[in-house]
């Protein structure tokens, strides 16, 4: 997508995602810049089914802006395809996540075909080299270097992306080294490479509905983001939506968001997983028609059933800063990725 389209200029009200389960947030921002959210606001619109609940082993199952005073529903949606990893023993909220070795999954689900499953165990490549001859196959580097992040196109390129100085893959994970030089802040948004999918323009990663699985752990590094998402084709946005889990500082929670589609303001649902980013976690999206579930560790942590995307999209491991404060200075550390599996609706 091309630097203009880059999401998520953040308004935060401190301390809310850590207290509310789930927050319907209204908001426009007028900005110099198409696109800009929020994610913080108030509590309660309607189609957000909150979690925990079991993931149902059974086959799987948009859009105007709602009141932000609408009440939130908790009763449970349709049976959903369960994660094929092992659920967390653990309640989803606690920080103990499954244990790193957990393998990737190969193979198509019920109502799925697998049509990505990238790990990082064919050789290390250093920083400055990402993807090299072994993953270049399966994964692009992203945006280019000195591309300014979703803050740096307002601060003028005080944070953006580097990703010739931030990936790796080392013992078998992708990682990115989180720093800041020369007064910049860098991230940096691979993208796996995914056959196209949909009817829409052509694109490596493109589908219409999808189930995205990351395995993923992070240092807790304040200022520093994750926004992973499925970002729309065609870049009109808010009007064709957007998909983000895990969001989130690194040093707090992260959640899912789905950002409606069919409004030209930027309304949203968000679904806390009260789940910290310092242990191994397995999030993962599932997007449908209508119906969009959030999963962590196996285990459903809510649904959103209202102004789901229904236009292709594409993902990005969108890392990046400044959202709403940057690190400090002295700021390092490191977020990994130990694979990621994608499946198509069929």
């Amino acid at each position: 997508m091309p630097p203009l389209f880059l999401h998520h200029i953040t308004r935060r009200s401190r301390g809310r995602h850590r207290t509310r389960m789930l927050m319907t947030l209204a908001c426009v921002i007028a900005l110099a810049v198409p696109v800009a959210s929020c994610d913080a606001g108030t509590a309660g619109a309607g189609g957000v089914s909150s979690g925990p609940t079991p993931a149902v082993p059974s086959a799987p199952g948009p859009a105007a802006s709602a009141s932000p005073g609408a009440t939130a529903t908790t009763a449970p949606g349709p049976a959903t395809t369960a994660d094929p990893t092992p659920a967390n023993p653990a309640a989803p909220g606690r920080d103990s996540g499954p244990l790193p070795e957990e393998r990737m999954p190969v193979g198509d689900l019920p109502g799925w075909r697998q049509v990505f499953a990238g790990d990082f165990t064919h050789g290390d490549v250093p920083v400055g080299a990402f993807p090299g001859p072994a993953y270049s196959a399966k994964w692009s580097p992203g945006y280019g270097d000195g591309t300014p992040d979703t803050a740096g196109q307002v601060s003028g390129g005080k944070s953006g992306y580097y990703p010739s100085k931030v990936l790796s893959v080392k013992n078998g994970v992708l990682d990115w080294y989180l720093h800041s030089e020369n007064g910049i802040s860098m991230g940096a948004a691979p993208a796996p490479i995914i056959a196209n999918t949909s009817a829409g323009p052509h694109r490596p990663n493109s589908q219409l509905y999808g189930r995205y699985s990351v395995r993923f752990k992070a240092d807790s590094l304040k200022g520093f983001k994750t926004a992973w998402l499925m970002w729309p084709d065609s870049g009109v946005w808010p009007m064709d939506g957007e998909l983000d889990y895990p969001e989130g500082d690194l040093a707090g929670t992260f959640f899912g968001a789905v950002h409606r589609s069919g409004s030209t303001q930027n309304v949203f649902d968000v679904v806390q997983s009260n789940a910290l980013f310092a242990s191994w976690h397995t999030a993962t999206t599932e997007w449908t028609a209508g119906r969009v579930v959030f999963f962590l560790d196996g285990t459903s942590i809510g649904s959103v059933t209202t102004g789901t995307p229904v236009k292709p999209m594409h993902y990005i491991l969108q890392t990046e800063s400044c959202l709403p404060d940057c690190p400090l200075p002295t700021a390092a550390g490191h977020v990994q990725v130990a694979w990621v599996a994608v499946w198509s609706k069929v």
